[in-house]
C-alpha cells in the first residue's frame, strides 16, 4: 500500500508560473470566491456558537440556535451546500470546498491552542485570487508519481488540474522534473497576485532526498542581524542592507497620491473602482512596484540563505521578534524592509533540506559583552545605537560592535550542543 503524505520522509514546495485561458481565469475566479464564502460561513458559524454559549440565562431560542449550529458544524460541507444551493454547480471543485473548511478548522485549531494570532478573521475580498485543492490517485495506481494522479504534469510545459484542465507553465526545476517518477503530489494552491499573474504551488513529497546532502566542511558562522550592514558574521563578514524599499520609496509615493486622487475622483462621480479605467491602471502601476521590490528582497534573502547553509556546517543567528521591534516607529520601515523573519525562515528549512544545523539564541548581552573576557557593559559604560567601536574597560580589547556580537552569538550557539 503506498505511503500517504506525511508518512513520507522528504517533502518541498514548488511554485511555477502558469497562463490561463479567459476560461480558466473565469473558473479560478469563481472557485477562489466560493473558497473565501465558506470560510467566512465557517468562521460566522463558530462566532455565533462561540458568544451564544456565553449566554448564562436558558432562552429556548438561544438554546435552539446553539443546537442547531452544533449539528450544522458535523457536517460543514452538506450543510452549507444545502442552505447555498449554488455551491453545488459543476464549476465548483468539490476538493476545494474540503479545503477551505480544513483550513478554518487548522486557524481555529491554532486559535484555541496558542492565543497569539486571535480569532480567525473573516477574508475580504481584494485583488488576489487563491483556493486549494488536493491531488487524488486512483485506487488503481499503485505507485503514485507526478503523471498519474488528478493533479499530474503531462509534459514538460503542460499541468494537468481538476475543473481546469491542461494548463501551460514555466520554472519547474529540472531536479524535480528528472525525479518525476519518484515524486507524489499534495495539497496545490492556485493563486493570482495583485498584478494579475497567476501561479500554481505544488506540495510534493518523496522516498529519496530532493537534492543531495552537502559535504562537511568543518565550518560553524554566528550571524548578527542588523539595520546599518544587513549582517556581519563572526568571520568579520559583511553583508550591505540593499534597502529595496527606501530605493522606490520617493517613485511609490508619487504614485499612491495619484491612485487616491482617481478614487476620489471615482466616488465623486459615483462610479464603482472596479469599473473605473483610470483607477484600474494606476492600482495596477502601485501593485507592479510594491511587486518588484518584494521580489528583488526574496531573491536577495534567497542567495544570503543559501550561501550561509552550504558554505557552513552550524549557523547560529539570535532570535529576533520582529512584530515587537516593528512598535518602534523611528525603525519600523528599516525593520520591516530588511525582512529579518523570512531569513530565519529560510534558514530553517534550508538546514533542513541540506543536511545542516542551524540554531537561534537569545540576543540578550550579545552586544554588550566582550567576546574576549566576557565583561558585560552595564550602567555608564552600557553601549547605545552609536557606539559602533568600543574598546573593553575590563581587558582592554578593541570591538567592532556587530564582529563582536556575532561571536557572542556563535559562543551561545556552541554551548547549547
Amino acid at each position: 500500500m503506498a505511503k500517504t503524505m506525511a508518512q513520507l520522509p522528504y517533502h518541498y514546495g514548488v511554485k511555477v508560473r502558469v497562463f490561463p485561458s479567459t476560461k480558466q481565469r473565469r473558473l479560478i475566479r469563481r472557485n477562489s470566491d466560493a473558497s473565501r464564502f465558506i470560510y467566512n460561513q465557517m468562521n460566522g458559524m463558530n462566532n455565533d456558537l462561540l458568544w451564544l454559549k456565553q449566554v448564562k440565562i436558558p432562552i429556548t431560542l438561544v438554546l435552539d440556535r446553539i443546537a442547531d449550529l452544533t449539528e450544522r458544524l458535523k457536517k460543514p460541507s452538506t450543510a452549507i451546500s444545502n442552505i447555498h444551493g449554488w455551491l453545488n454547480h459543476p464549476d465548483f471543485d468539490s476538493l476545494m470546498k474540503a479545503n477551505a473548511i480544513k483550513n478554518y478548522k487548522t486557524a481555529w485549531k491554532l486559535f484555541r491552542q496558542v492565543h497569539q494570532a486571535g480569532m480567525p478573521k473573516f477574508h475580504k475580498r481584494g485583488y488576489t485570487q487563491t483556493y486549494q485543492t488536493s491531488c487524488l490517485y486512483s485506487a488503481k495506481v499503485t505507485v503514485p508519481t507526478m503523471r498519474n494522479g488528478s493533479v499530474r504534469l503531462n509534459d514538460t510545459h503542460h499541468l494537468q488540474l481538476p475543473k481546469l484542465g491542461r494548463l501551460r507553465f514555466k520554472g519547474l526545476p529540472s531536479k524535480i522534473l528528472d525525479q518525476a517518477n519518484d515524486i507524489r503530489i499534495g495539497t496545490t494552491t492556485i493563486s493570482m497576485d495583485a498584478v494579475g499573474h497567476y501561479f500554481v504551488s505544488l506540495q510534493m513529497g518523496s522516498e529519496h532526498p530532493f537534492v543531495s546532502k552537502q559535504s562537511v566542511v568543518e565550518s560553524k558562522v554566528g550571524i548578527d542581524l542588523n539595520l546599518d550592514n544587513f549582517l556581519t558574521d563572526s568571520n568579520g563578514r559583511v553583508i550591505a542592507n540593499p534597502r529595496y524599499y527606501r530605493m522606490i520609496k520617493g517613485k511609490l509615493a508619487k504614485v499612491q497620491r495619484k491612485l487616491s486622487r482617481r478614487d476620489r475622483r471615482a466616488k465623486k462621480s459615483q462610479r464603482r473602482l472596479s469599473e473605473s479605467r483610470n483607477y484600474q491602471k494606476q492600482r495596477l502601476l502601485a501593485a507592479k512596484l510594491q511587486l518588484k521590490v518584494a521580489n528583488q528582497r526574496k531573491n536577495f534573502l534567497h542567495n544570503v540563505s543559501t550561501a550561509l547553509i552550504k558554505n557552513h556546517d552550524l549557523v547560529v543567528a539570535e532570535e529576533l521578534r520582529s512584530k515587537n521591534m516593528l512598535r518602534n516607529h523611528a525603525l519600523a520601515m528599516s525593520i520591516a524592509d530588511v525582512g529579518w523573519r523570512t531569513l530565519l525562515a529560510m534558514l530553517t528549512y534550508k538546514a533542513d533540506l541540506y543536511g545542516r544545523k542551524f540554531l537561534t539564541v537569545n540576543p540578550r548581552n550579545t552586544t554588550q559583552t566582550c567576546s574576549h573576557c566576557g565583561y558585560i557593559m552595564t550602567g555608564k559604560n552600557k553601549l547605545t545605537l552609536a557606539d559602533r567601536k568600543w574598546t573593553c574597560p575590563s581587558c582592554g580589547a578593541f570591538h567592532v560592535r556587530d564582529h563582536n556580537a556575532a561571536k557572542n552569538i556563535l559562543a551561545k550557539g556552541l554551548a547549547l550542543l
